[in-house]
């Protein structure tokens, strides 16, 4: 969204508001969550996201400031969608390029037709193991941190939908996608399991959030933008009452 637009809005953020951010790329949610919290001093407001999205993940994430984050769970439960590439050939251990290649495959007998047939198995009702390089917490700690440690922990399944999945583009070793899914959906396993179903393998290289619900990405703010926009509002001097 424009710069122009942020002039347009007039802000509550005590008694609450929803903001539409474009995360931008290697930012955690915490690190935007973080940078519009620090904006709003010396205001103490409640500032949360609904939706995690991965550090290498760009894309739609939703804000909610003041008696609004009491909505979180409401806007994190609705439907997500993505746009991504994966590159097949490869695997690395955290199915994305947070980590390097630990396996390689040849990829010449793979065609256009198998790939798009491999799409079925993924779509609707399904089970997927959440990354071991993820967010989830297993006894109080997030599985990154046991990750990075070296540690191996025993994952469990979770139950997701997948209603879309259309491949977009087949440029060899790079697939191009568009997924529509609900919470808690991990695209990065979706990947990796779809390597799997080509008896291959899969890695994410790109993925951006589109949609979340019925909020969009095309009407998100950057987070400069924001920033720069409540800081100045923060240090205008208030307007003088007329004299009588």
């Amino acid at each position: 969204m424009s710069k122009e637009k942020l002039e347009e809005r007039t802000f509550n953020f005590a008694d609450g508001e929803l903001l539409l951010i474009n995360k931008p790329y290697k930012w955690t949610s915490f690190d935007v969550v973080g940078k519009i919290r620090n904006s709003l001093k010396p205001q103490k407001l409640k500032v949360g996201h609904a939706g995690t999205l991965d550090p290498l993940a760009t894309g739609l994430l939703i804000i909610c400031t003041g008696k609004l984050t009491k909505q979180i769970d409401t806007f994190q439960a609705e439907e997500k969608e993505y746009t991504g590439t994966m590159v097949l050939g490869a695997t690395t251990p955290s199915f994305d390029m947070e980590t390097v290649v630990d396996q390689e495959f040849p990829i010449t007998g793979i065609t256009g037709e198998q790939i798009y047939a491999a799409t079925a198995p993924f779509k609707g009702n399904i089970q997927q193991y959440p990354p071991a390089h993820s967010a989830v917490k297993v006894n109080g700690e997030r599985l990154y941190v046991k990750a990075r440690r070296g540690e191996e922990t025993e994952l469990r399944l979770r139950d997701v939908t997948v209603s879309e999945f259309e491949i977009t583009r087949i440029d060899l070793p790079e697939v191009d996608f568009r997924i529509v899914c609900s919470k808690g959906t991990y695209i990065r396993s979706l990947v990796s399991d779809f390597g799997k179903q080509l008896n291959n393998g899969a890695y994410l290289s790109k993925l951006t959030r589109t949609r979340s619900g019925s909020f969009l990405l095309e009407n998100a703010f950057e987070v400069a933008d924001l920033v720069s926009y409540l800081r100045q509002k923060r240090e205008e001097p208030p307007i003088p009452e007329p004299s009588i």
